[in-house]
This record gives C-alpha cells, sequence and structure tokens, in this order.
C-alpha cells in the first residue's frame, strides 16, 4: 500500500490511474435485481427493445464499482476518500465484459480558512472501457487532512 496523501502531498493537474475491473454479465444482472430491478438491466431481449440496444450495468453499479477502484487502486488520500459533493454523469452505458479503469486528476485545491489542518480537493474521475470509452465520470469534493505537524 502507499504512503498516504495529505492536502500539502497534492497539485491541481496531478493524475493518477487505477486497476481495472471486469463487468460480468450475472454481477451486473445480480446488482440490478437488488438495487436497479429495470428490465434493461435484468433482461437481455428486454434491453435489445430499449434505448441501449442490450444489456446494461445499472449507472449505481458502474458507480459502485468506479468507487471500488478508487479506494482500492486510486489517490490514497490521508482518512480515505470522503466526499461530501459533487456532480456524476454517464455518457455511455457499461455492458457485460466492460474492462473499465479510472483515470481522475485533482482540478482543484482549497485549504479550509476556518479548520487550518484540512482543505477541500476537486477530483475528476473519468472511468473508461477497455476501448477508452468514457462510461462514468464523477467528479466530487472530498475532505482531506493536512500533513500533522
Amino acid at each position: 500500500m502507499s504512503e498516504p496523501l495529505y492536502l500539502d502531498d497534492l497539485q491541481v493537474g496531478q493524475r493518477f490511474t487505477s486497476a481495472s475491473y471486469r463487468m460480468e454479465e450475472a454481477e451486473i444482472v445480480e446488482f440490478a435485481k437488488q438495487y436497479d430491478p429495470q428490465p434493461f438491466h435484468l433482461d437481455e431481449i428486454a434491453a435489445k427493445a430499449s434505448v441501449f440496444q442490450g444489456l446494461a450495468a445499472s449507472g449505481w453499479h458502474t458507480a459502485a464499482v468506479a468507487m471500488r477502484l478508487l479506494v482500492t487502486s486510486g489517490p490514497a488520500f490521508a482518512n480515505g476518500i470522503i466526499g461530501f459533493g459533487g456532480e456524476i454523469a454517464w455518457p455511455k452505458p457499461t455492458r457485460p465484459g466492460d474492462v473499465l479503469h479510472i483515470e481522475s486528476e485533482i482540478v482543484d485545491i482549497t485549504p479550509s480558512r476556518s479548520k487550518p489542518n484540512q482543505g477541500t480537493v476537486t477530483l475528476k474521475g473519468t472511468t473508461l472501457n477497455q476501448n477508452g470509452e468514457v462510461v462514468y465520470i464523477l467528479t466530487a469534493k472530498l475532505l482531506v487532512p493536512r500533513r500533522p505537524a
């Protein structure tokens, strides 16, 4: 495991690349059964008749996998990835067999004025499939501590 990153270690433009994760059809269907039971996530025939024109993972499943990748192989922020807001987008569906990874970039760093031991980091994480197609974008505001004295 890498050394924890503190606010003082970070700079705008800094980039990170995660490991990869393969989306299996059975996992896509199981997630959808539990959390997003819509036909285009559960059934290939129904999915073909939908706007997705084939089985598509729930966007929330893609988001959960992206979170896993950030936590297990993304930037090792001290105290973990603590988010308190952001924006999300799903430009393309995630399909069975897609191999996802995240390319993330620090786009803003704002030290706290009221709490000098921490600050806010805005991290843009772009999740891509094996073809380089963007399937999920998360721009998150994260709480990151300063290095202890």
